[in-house]
């Protein structure tokens, strides 16, 4: 389907007393579902206009990751609670990309330890967790307590946050990744690098279209880039209202 026309002149902000909009000429931006458009922080109100501000001739909401992922944080499609989205990222746990590695290959097995264990070791101490690797098809053994640990770190975010920790853990195929790329462990590029270490190995072997990798790797540092803005910046308000407190 050809993408919709863009139909509006510039973009704007606009403060209101339940948080901020964004506004397309003298249209009031909505979501999908027809719910207007508001966020509680400015800066993330103002990162969404600039994205609309972005577009060309046409409005490619396939590229608009930031605007989809607020979009998707407002509407709720699926009616998750705090609770459920807490679940489903311990639930990634057990079928973490960096945890399942392989030693019936050397080469691969060496790369796996030098790049995603020292990512493991930066988790567990983060965390205080003891989450190990498992170098079969046998998902990783978690512990209740360290499931315990994980989800009070996340149960300490709002439910619109929790929505960028989980656009950044489907994008990784990691929750480890994740938390690091967004605590600033690891810069995107890298998570991307490692989140792809398996897929970049046998491509060696296999050869590769070049375009084509570019396009994946580009797509997935896209995605996971405004999964981290949306979560920094859906933090911004809580930090903004500490420094008035002290």
């Amino acid at each position: 389907a050809t993408p919709p026309k863009r139909f509006y002149q510039k973009t704007s902000v606009l403060s209101t007393d339940a948080g901020f909009e964004v506004v397309l000429d003298h249209r009031k931006l909505k979501t999908p579902k027809g719910t207007p458009f508001t966020v509680r922080s400015e800066p993330l109100a103002i990162a969404v206009a600039t994205e609309f501000d972005a577009q060309k001739e046409h409005i490619e909401r396939s590229r608009m990751h930031l605007s989809a992922l607020c979009f998707t944080a407002i509407d709720n499609p699926n009616n998750f609670n705090k609770l459920d989205m807490v679940n489903y990222l311990l639930n990634f746990i057990a079928t973490d990309t960096v945890l399942f590695q392989y030693d019936d290959e050397k080469d691969l097995q060496d790369l796996q330890q030098n790049e995603w264990d020292p990512v493991i070791e930066w988790f567990n101490q983060r965390f205080e967790t003891n989450l190990q690797k498992t170098m079969n098809i046998t998902p990783p053994q978690v512990s209740q307590e360290d499931k315990m640990k994980i989800a009070k770190h996340f149960q300490s975010y709002s439910l619109e946050t929790l929505h960028g920790y989980i656009f950044a853990v489907d994008t990784l195929k990691s929750i480890i990744l994740a938390c690091a790329v967004i605590e600033q462990m690891l810069p995107v590029e890298k998570a991307v690098t490692l989140a792809r270490l398996e897929e970049e190995y046998q491509l060696k072997f296999w050869g590769r279209v070049e375009w084509a990798h570019d396009l994946s790797q580009q797509d997935l540092q896209a995605r996971l880039s405004a999964a981290v803005l949306y979560v920094h910046l859906n933090c911004s308000e809580n930090f903004v209202k500490e420094k008035l407190i002290l």
